[in-house]
């Protein structure tokens, strides 16, 4: 317990406490216009698109509480992005106007389109805006990857935190990771339990086994009875404090870390323990539990610098292994020489153990895997299931992604591929023969039926319900996960399909076509059920039928854009042939997402389009991908803060 009050003072005095802000924010779109920008006049080139196309509903109707006739002019509309957002990307969409209602040319989806853009969106890329990042602390996965490769240990220490709030679909953005007064207690337990291990107790409540522990041999890299005592303590305290805020200490913050040493060895505290509780609050110091970019220039927040070459180490190691920087990094950091070796950092690091953070911590929440532990199929119905099928759904999925990290394959597979990954167990729900054991291997598909992430099995479920399938979910997931397009969420009171006994009579994709019938629901039902459909032939658990109880599967399907399909191999080939560019650029940014740990602003585009160009000259391949965002300004750069502001009656 005295440690506690000892730790609580050394966090005020290392460097104070940070406050990130605790808001979700809500995700902001992201515009990519396909056509030449160019002068745009409201009133003669807008306004008519919209009366000719639009009135009819959201003029006297004002359907969804929309009336376009508000907006006479440009000043008038420019005050409204919301609503112009919306607008853009319906029509991207094709989901407006309506099917039955006349559509709009091309040409005058373009006049909005790059309207939208230079009122709403306009950008410099050639003196692009990076943005700047909240600091923010680590999240429980990082916490424990940091601990394990600054001290060792093999445990998880972050197991009971508190878990992790989200923001635009990842755990590592600073603007939803708070410290609560609950995760401080809980930091300042871990610290104890850490350093206990690198320094155990006899039955006499002495360090006896420290000498001869490895973590101990670790972390002591002299001995105090070689080295006059103080030099020794100044060395370990330096050396694992140095690591532990990823960059040099200021010759300040040295000073005070010995101090709290001397003060408790001045009180008689033993070696180890004055350097164990010394240590413990590093462990609880907002430099560590906290990332950060040092600001050349904190008062001018239009300045844009790049950021030092250790926040830039960090920046990597924390995006590729959710870690702090290895000695290599380290290393260069301290030399400069990062910078002009990052593509050979990147590929060294990409083949590393580590990476494999990326299928756990970004492949789990884009593919929202995390999830599959939650779902329960009826096993009734699905007498397949059960853990060990969970389990080697959720592997087949990893080994895929992994697989096309290591052997730095196209990120169109993720879409479609000829190959999976598969045990006994999950070969024969697939219906394919010839695989033996609880061993995975990759297997070749003989058909496209199967193939990429659509149709594993994990996808398949999750996007399930408990009894049956779920067209809704499914094509609503895809949507979301792989065209960047999510639909709206449904009105309120929105009915359930109704089941059992007073189910609608018919197949489900009958039963559903009834069911939608409400004009309310039309609309975006019309862009998810046709995807969904498309996947109908897949039951609840990822295993294929042809009937459905006493009806035979109708997986075709028409998209919105006006393309048809029958089944789930022509409606991969047809999201690689149309919708390709929409998929990568949606990768594009939910990896850029999660590598700045902050929602993308319209000002990022300038990078996404060059990482876009580059992609497509490296044949998509993943490691471009990573490169790309890497080299990109809003990894590399920073802007500047703005002045603190005074409060009176403070120094």
């Amino acid at each position: 317990m005295r440690f506690r009050w000892v730790a609580l003072a050394a966090l005020l005095a290392i460097g104070g406490v940070f406050s990130p802000r605790s808001a979700k924010a809500a995700l902001r779109p992201t515009l990519h216009d396909k056509t030449k920008s160019v002068t745009i006049d409201f009133a003669s080139q807008v306004k008519p698109v919209l009366s000719q196309y639009c009135y009819s509903c959201h003029g006297e109707k004002k359907k969804g509480g929309l009336d376009f006739r508000i907006y006479e002019d440009q000043a008038s509309a420019s005050k409204d992005r919301a609503v112009f957002e919306k607008i853009l990307n319906k029509l991207q969409a094709h989901e407006m106007p309506p099917e039955n209602k006349p559509q709009p040319t091309d040409a005058e989806r373009g006049v909005l389109t790059n309207w939208v853009a230079t009122t709403f969106f306009k950008c410099d890329c050639d003196h692009p805006d990076p943005g700047r990042v909240t600091i923010r602390r680590l999240n429980r996965a990082e916490y424990n990857n940091t601990i394990r490769d600054l001290v060792g240990v093999d445990f998880q220490p972050a197991a009971d935190f508190p878990a992790d709030d989200t923001g635009y679909g990842f755990d590592n953005i600073g603007d939803v990771l708070s410290l609560s007064p609950v995760l401080l207690e809980k930091y300042l337990a871990a610290a104890e339990k850490i350093l206990a291990s690198v320094f155990p107790l006899d039955g006499r409540g002495k360090a006896g086994g420290a000498a001869t522990n490895t973590l101990y041999k670790r972390l002591m890299i002299c001995a105090p009875g070689r080295v006059p005592k103080l030099d020794c303590a100044r060395l370990v305290v330096t050396n694992f404090a140095t690591h532990a805020f990823r960059r040099p200490l200021s010759p300040e913050e040295q000073q005070r870390l010995v101090g709290l040493f001397t003060s408790l060895d001045a009180q008689g505290e033993s070696f180890d323990d004055a350097i164990k509780m010394t240590l413990e609050a590093i462990l609880v110091s907002p430099q560590f539990l906290f990332r950060g970019d040092i600001q050349p220039e904190p008062n001018n927040e239009k300045a844009v610098r790049p950021v030092d070459d250790y926040a830039l180490a960090s920046r990597l190691s924390y995006f590729l292994w959710s870690s702090m920087p290895d000695g290599e990094l380290f290393n260069q950091a301290a030399h400069r020489t990062l910078r002009r070796n990052l593509e050979a950092q990147v590929r060294r690091m990409l083949k590393d153990p580590k990476a494999h953070a990326l299928v756990e911590n970004f492949a789990g929440q884009w593919l929202q895997l995390r999830n599959l532990k939650l779902v329960s199929p009826d096993t009734k119905r699905f007498p397949a299931f059960d853990d060990g099928l969970r389990t080697s759904m959720q592997k087949e999925t990893e080994l895929f992604f992994e697989f096309i990290r290591q052997q730095n394959r196209s990120v169109l597979e993720f879409v479609d591929a000829d190959y999976s990954f598969l045990n006994e167990k999950l070969a024969r729900l697939y219906g394919i023969e010839g695989v033996e054991g609880e061993e995975f291997r990759r297997v070749e598909l003989q058909d496209r039926r199967r193939g990429g992430l659509l149709t594993q099995a994990s996808i398949l479920t999750l996007t399930s319900n408990p009894t049956r399938t779920s067209p809704v979910k499914r094509g609503k997931w895809v949507l979301e996960n792989i065209l960047g397009a999510a639909p709206p969420p449904p009105p309120p009171n929105t009915p359930q399909l109704k089941e059992g006994k007073s189910a609608l009579k018919g197949s489900l994709r009958q039963r559903m076509e009834q069911h939608r019938a409400d004009p309310n629901c039309i609309t975006c039902h019309e862009r998810m059920d046709p995807i969904g459909f498309g996947f109908e032939n897949f039951d609840a658990i990822g295993a294929w039928r042809d009937t459905e109880g006493e009806f035979a599967i109708d997986a075709s399907g028409k998209l919105v854009s006006g393309e048809t399909f029958n089944g789930p191999a022509e409606l991969k080939a047809l999201l690689l042939k149309q919708k390709r560019d929409d998929f990568v650029r949606f990768l594009a940014q939910k990896m850029l997402t999660y590598a700045l740990g902050r929602g993308l602003e319209y000002y990022d585009k300038c990078a996404v389009d060059q990482i876009m160009k580059r992609l497509a000259k490296e044949q998509f391949r993943f490691s471009a991908l990573i490169l790309e965002i890497v080299k990109s300004t809003p990894f590399e750069m920073r802007r500047g803060e703005r002045a603190p502001i005074e409060v009176a009656g403070r120094q």
